[in-house]
């Protein structure tokens, strides 16, 4: 029995387990339990959540920073990570603040001599045509940054709707000459 108990040992140790020919010289050794580790108790919700001393010094220091330093920040962490800048597109509520403000501030230059050239544009989508949906829900994903389909369906579905705001006047054109090749009707504004 002493023999057929080492041949255990030596299926276990090669394999994690006894073959079916060692299994019963090894049925009298008890398996070796792995050490229990105590789970801690569920939080309740109404207690604060416990923060790492170390996360706690990290948004001390922080706090402490300008805004400035927040935004170096910012730029660093997103070149060490690796991380996109992501550009959201702006909805419907923002862009008819921004075309608001625009238009109140036109009202105000009425008066002055118009000399100053407008350097930046807002691309809007007003409609689209149905046959060439899929097309530019498809070209609207590609043109904005971080969007999927399922967000871009909801873009077009959405018309009007700002596509791209504050861009030069020669990236605005070749947006326009994009969406309205996949089949939407553009404003530059």
């Amino acid at each position: 029995m002493l023999v057929g108990v080492r041949k255990a040992a030596r299926c276990r140790s090669l394999v994690g387990v006894a073959c079916r020919y060692c299994a019963s010289a090894s049925a009298a050794a008890p398996p070796q339990q792995p050490p229990e580790v105590p789970i801690p108790p569920p939080s309740c919700d109404s207690a604060p959540k416990q923060y790492p001393p170390n996360v706690e010094h990290l948004v001390s220091e922080i706090c402490k920073l300008t805004v400035l330093e927040v935004a170096d920040m910012n730029e660093l962490l997103k070149s060490r990570l690796g991380l996109p800048d992501v550009m959201m597109a702006a909805g419907p509520g923002v862009a008819a603040g921004a075309a608001g403000a625009a238009g109140a501030a036109e009202e105000a230059g009425e008066g002055e001599a118009a000399v100053t050239e407008k350097l930046v544009f807002n691309v809007k989508l007003t409609k689209f045509e149905p046959d060439s949906k899929v097309k530019l829900i498809k070209e609207i994903k590609s043109v904005i940054e971080g969007m999927n389909l399922v967000q871009a369906k909801k873009f077009v579905e959405s018309a009007p709707a700002m596509v791209m705001s504050d861009i030069p006047k020669e990236e605005a054109e070749k947006l326009k000459e994009r969406i309205e090749a996949a089949g939407g009707t553009v404003e530059i504004e």
